[in-house]
């Protein structure tokens, strides 16, 4: 029976048989592209949480939260039950899938149940957090409390 449990050390196979760490330097470059490429999915996150604001017209007026609350799932977009593509629509898309890929390839990195690669996803997450997302940018999002809306 295999267990998966975290281990420390230097070697490491990172999403592909042909990513193996065999050298401290080998190791230390591998946790510096996982660092970078968590802080590159933030940066991502930022630019798509901008055109989804663009594209929907957040920016000019926040709706009163109880009418999102209410019935989150039967609401229609654009109030009339039409999609209107626009550029940042579709950028924002575009972005959205891009992003999800980088996030599912940093989840298949943490499975290698590394130590220093857990670590650096996790400080990468959490350094991008704080360089490009902001307070401001945060207070625009509607919070709703249904998990599923």
């Amino acid at each position: 029976m295999m267990h998966m449990t975290f281990y420390w050390g230097r070697e490491v196979t990172i999403l592909v048989n042909s990513w193996h760490t065999k050298t401290w330097l080998g190791y230390s470059l591998s946790l510096l592209a996982c660092l970078l490429a968590s802080i590159f999915y933030q940066y991502l996150e930022k630019h798509r949480m901008r055109l989804k604001h663009i594209s929907s017209g957040s920016l000019k007026a926040k709706p009163s939260p109880s009418a999102t609350i209410d019935e989150p799932l039967l609401q229609t977009m654009g109030g009339g039950g039409k999609v209107r593509w626009s550029a940042a629509r579709v950028g924002g898309a575009v972005l959205f899938g891009i992003n999800s890929g980088i996030g599912y390839l940093l989840m298949l990195v943490v499975m290698s149940f590394n130590g220093g690669v857990f670590l650096a996803v996790v400080l990468g997450l959490a350094i991008g957090y704080s360089l490009f997302r902001s307070e401001e940018e945060n207070s625009m999002l509607l919070d709703n409390p249904c998990a599923c809306a």
